[in-house]
């Protein structure tokens, strides 16, 4: 895919930036109070907004600059309708909406994706090399397997791989240096620090040669900063702010069992050559996650989380390994973190454990 970096994405359909008018306390900022030239996306946070660009990005194969008149120093020439892809992308949104409230009572089961899978126009004729080879998709939502350990099984064997019950509750805050290598032309190694306290606060900044990149949630809130964006500071809603509380309470396992609900157990699956158990709960705003713990050693090896979108969910998937000791617990020193038209591998370095943590570490980023 040709690189783009879903904060830059600043409207397939209808974009362009505007000066930001302060939404209302009681509901996080809407696109069109953000972007100009909004007509099909209206009424979505804007958080939502941009996912829908990675959605498109992803779904075409396609980055920015493919429908948007660029200019690295106007953000408002993405405003302009000179493209036609822009004006016939915005009627595809309006057909693949009357399909899903025709045909499946307005439930999203058609997407973008549905057809495109890839490329700037819908396939018509079947593939025969594809056909033959395509990989097994696992589906969003996993069927339970009859006969399955169950999941408090499968999250106490977890538990007790990583230290077990007390040693867990023992671990109270940790902070983290290391690296991380990007997708693109950041695919060199950056400093990044990890400030974490339990239950569920947590920052990870990134330090980039144009500045901080900030994701930050402080147990209520949470928001992405970085530098070169349309809206440098977005505050998260609705299955994106689920995600990174989800993320924050996985670095304090101790009370996984609470962290979603609704678990289910689904048949096992094969990552890197080794079979895992594969365990599927979702959030209280109705988000999902699968999880992935291997089965012989018991360590959460993936998680894959999704988000909800106008034009479909956009999932954001984890690779941990490299699980070492600190202070009695295992922590995983290498995941990646990958999403539709990005991917951050990182490394760490140093780990220290149960340190004090300025509260404004967790703070809405500047």
């Amino acid at each position: 895919m040709k690189f783009a970096i879903i904060f830059v994405f600043v409207a397939l359909l209808v974009a362009g930036f505007s000066i930001a008018q302060t939404a209302p306390a009681q509901r996080p900022q809407m696109a069109e109070d953000v972007f100009k030239n909004v007509q099909v996306l209206k009424g979505i946070p804007v958080d939502e907004f941009m996912s829908t660009m990675g959605v498109f990005s992803a779904a075409l194969g396609m980055s920015c600059e493919d429908c948007h008149a660029s200019n690295d120093s106007k953000w408002e020439n993405y405003a302009l309708d000179t493209s036609p892809k822009k004006r016939m992308a915005r009627r595809m949104v309006q057909m693949v909406t009357a399909i899903n409230k025709d045909n499946f009572g307005g439930h999203q089961m058609v997407t973008c994706w549905t057809c495109h899978r890839g490329t700037d126009h819908p396939k018509i004729t079947p593939d025969l090399a594809t056909l033959y080879n395509r990989p097994d998709e696992a589906d969003d939502l996993i069927p339970p397997a009859p006969g399955a350990p169950s999941a408090d099984q499968i999250l106490d064997k977890y538990i007790q791989a990583i230290g077990g019950a007390q040693r867990q509750a023992g671990l109270t805050s940790f902070t983290a240096k290391g690296t991380s290598v990007g997708y693109g032309p950041e695919g060199t190694p950056r400093p990044v620090e990890i400030y974490a306290k339990a239950p569920n606060q947590r920052t990870i900044i990134i330090h980039t040669q144009n500045g901080d990149s900030t994701t930050a949630y402080d147990g209520r809130a949470g928001w992405i900063a970085a530098p070169l964006r349309p809206v440098p500071v977005l505050e998260l809603s609705g299955g994106a702010l689920e995600g990174v509380k989800l993320d924050a309470d996985l670095s304090f396992p101790a009370h996984i069992k609470t962290a979603l609900g609704k678990w289910r157990v689904g048949f096992p699956a094969t990552i890197n050559d080794r079979e895992v158990q594969v365990l599927q709960g979702s959030g209280p705003g109705g988000s999902l996650a699968t999880l992935y713990f291997d089965s012989e050693s018991g360590l959460l090896v993936r998680v894959v989380r999704y988000s909800d979108s106008v034009v479909g969910r956009t999932p954001t998937q984890i690779d941990y390994s490299d699980y070492r000791d600190v202070d009695g617990v295992k922590m995983p020193f290498r995941f990646t973190v990958t999403w539709l038209d990005g991917k951050e591998n990182f490394e760490l370095t140093e780990v220290r454990a149960n340190v004090p943590i300025d509260a404004a570490k967790f703070a809405r980023p500047r």
